[in-house]
């Protein structure tokens, strides 16, 4: 039925409901899952706007230079950060028998996740129904809500 699964993660305590969730669902065919991390723009973004606040005794000679190398240094700390996050969720997987691709993206979560199914060709897409905001007040989570409603594969939603 499903050999290629789409596993999106923001590394939240629901979307490690969804790893066990996955594991469980070995037995059922499934052969290999792209493990996803988004990393949100505008936290680079909002990053370097806040670069004299984070660092008021660094002045740049040329600003344009120093800010393009303060955010690459950014990017480069966010992707480490996000290679540690997955390392427990590639071994849980792999210790399952599932093939694991990871793939480290930059760009709005709810369009990568459709972005990243459709290039890849995976069969379904699982995911937590809330990431870390967890807004209690809403019924689903705004990223699965719209992968949900816009996804051209069968969703597994894994409630918190």
């Amino acid at each position: 039925m499903f050999k290629k699964i789409l596993y999106p993660t923001d590394l939240s305590e629901v979307s490690s409901k969804a790893l066990s969730c996955l594991v469980e669902m070995k037995g059922s065919g499934i052969k290999q899952v792209i493990l996803l991390h988004v990393i949100s723009q505008s936290e680079a973004e909002s990053t370097s706007e806040y670069h004299h606040h984070l660092f008021p005794g660094i002045h740049l000679e040329t600003p344009a230079k120093g800010v393009a190398e303060f955010l690459k240094e950014v990017q480069k700390a966010q992707e480490g950060e996000a290679r540690e996050g997955l390392a427990p969720f590639e071994s849980a997987l792999q210790d399952a028998g599932f093939e694991v691709k990871i793939r480290i993206e930059r760009g709005v979560a709810k369009l990568k996740i459709l972005q990243i199914e459709q290039d890849e060709h995976v069969d379904a897409v699982i995911l937590g129904s809330h990431g870390r905001s967890n807004l209690k007040e809403m019924l689903l989570g705004s990223v699965s809500e719209h992968v949900i409603r816009h996804s051209k594969k069968p969703v597994i939603v894994v409630k918190r």
